[in-house]
């Protein structure tokens, strides 16, 4: 059998991932078994044991792909001019755009890290670097003068984890849940905990002081 290439090996991992992500969330983690992964991703145990010896390798895959997408993501909002658009606009993705089944399925792998030391020690490695990425931000931010918070950059840090992990709770259990109407609520209380600095009027240019009348 053709050794097949990186890019086709990939594509398949990638692949089980997904079927992993709507088993987890449609039947929670002890009830999924790998044949039921199997049976979502049209594919058989010998494949699926050539990238996943088991379902904590399977979490283990899951979190480091969503820990690279948020590093991702997150790099736009730290080298953002306006850190509050781009600040939203993650918010958007995980909060609006990207299916609820993700946040069911996250929050089943949560459950299982309190009962499950392998799977605890993934789960608290990526959110300790969720954790981290906007503590480190929030710190520069404000050396910069561009917020100006009531509280401690790591309190900051935490309440924003919590309100992040409030709405990801709602839109997984919710049916009725409106993004279009909570998020920008969520920004709003955000940008309240952050106290943006104001941003600066630009200067006129030279072309518009040439026009501007004189006195």
């Amino acid at each position: 059998m053709p050794k097949l290439k990186p890019a086709t090996q990939a594509a398949r991992r990638e692949h089980i991932l997904d079927a992993a992500e709507l088993c987890f969330a449609r039947a929670g983690f002890h009830r999924t078994t790998m044949q039921d992964i199997c049976k979502e991703a049209q594919i058989s145990p010998g494949a699926l044991y050539v990238y996943f010896a088991s379902k904590e390798d399977l979490i283990a895959g899951i979190a480091e792909r969503d820990r690279a997408g948020f590093a991702e993501r997150f790099a736009e909002v730290s080298n953002a001019p306006d850190f509050m658009k781009a600040l939203s606009a993650l918010g958007e993705h995980y909060f609006a755009e990207e299916p609820a089944y993700k946040r069911t399925m996250c929050i089943e792998i949560g459950l299982e890290s309190t009962r499950n030391d392998h799977v605890g020690e993934i789960y608290r490695s990526v959110d300790r670097y969720v954790s981290k990425s906007f503590e480190e931000l929030f710190s520069r931010l404000a050396a910069e003068g561009r917020i100006s918070p009531d509280v401690d950059i790591p309190t900051l840090a935490k309440v924003f984890l919590i309100i992040g992990d409030g709405t990801f709770w709602r839109r997984a259990i919710d049916p009725d849940f409106d993004p279009q109407t909570v998020v920008p609520a969520v920004m709003d209380l955000v940008g309240k905990l952050l106290n943006p600095a104001p941003a600066e009027a630009p200067a006129p240019s030279i072309e518009k002081k040439a026009l501007e009348p004189s006195r």
